[in-house]
């Protein structure tokens, strides 16, 4: 049996790597490092720093791959969705044919927290289920970047005794302002917040969270909104892609 460990790696900054995740890298045989392409080499370049700073054990691989590219032509976002994913595991399975031995081991490093919408998780259930590779796997956490957000602003997720909504830009207003008084918004394209017309509606927004190129901007949205639709702009022209996510909220604690 094959073993793999999908460990969260933090939003980018080398020092959010946790201690379980440091040892469990120094005692796998494999750690595979996704190659999204030109656009996105600095990802990797993350990865393999991270590798360099805390993989000390000698013998440890590192492999490349390429990661297909979603196709989104004539398909619904969810078909086209679980197309890849269907791609994405077919990849892992022949890296594990490929690279790892029976009873050997590897890690995939996953951008933040594997669990917060991130799919390494469903694709290697996915490899499981086929049964062609015996395997079995274990998650590490690592910090999200709703923490770094958070962190980045000084502010608490929640308002006293409230809850807080995690969605995507899609699906923003169905219930932000009017359900929730908190909503993180993550996977965004669209920069759904501008199209959101409440003057009492703040918004604390971050891009490459925890790295060097690191960007917030803090504010009611409607004095700002115009301001991160242009340095958002700005930056992904400048870096070629951009991770960005914002917490909105209206109203305060012991409001009720």
């Amino acid at each position: 049996m094959r073993n793999i460990y999908i460990v969260g790696i933090g939003t980018g900054n080398p020092e959010h790597l946790t201690v379980q995740a440091i040892n469990r890298l120094n005692k796998v045989d494999v750690i595979f490092i996704p190659s999204k392409g030109t656009a996105k080499a600095e990802l990797a370049e993350v990865r393999r720093d991270i590798c360099q700073r805390y993989v000390t054990t000698e013998g440890v691989r590192f492999i490349d791959y390429a990661v297909p590219v979603r196709q989104t032509a004539d398909r619904s976002y969810v078909q086209s969705v679980d197309d890849w994913h269907a791609e994405l595991s077919a990849t892992y399975e022949q890296l594990f044919e490929d690279h790892i031995a029976e009873g050997g081991s590897a890690a995939f490093l996953v951008w933040g927290d594997p669990s917060l919408y991130d799919s390494t998780i469903r694709i290697i259930e996915r490899v499981v289920a086929r049964r062609r590779v015996v395997l079995d796997y274990s998650v590490i956490p690592g910090i999200t970047s709703i923490q770094a957000l958070t962190a980045s602003h000084r502010i608490p997720l929640n308002l006293v005794g409230k809850p807080v909504q995690v969605t995507t830009g899609r699906r923003l207003m169905e219930s932000f302002p009017g359900l929730v008084e908190t909503a993180v918004v993550m996977l965004d394209g669209e920069q759904a917040f501008s199209k959101i017309d409440d003057p009492d509606a703040y918004i604390y927004w971050g891009a490459y969270l925890g790295t060097d190129d690191e960007i917030t901007i803090a504010g009611r949205l409607a004095d700002v909104s115009d301001r991160i639709l242009a340095t958002r702009a700005e930056a992904r022209a400048r870096h070629g892609w951009i991770m960005d996510i914002y917490l909105l909220r209206k109203g305060r604690d012991f409001d009720d």
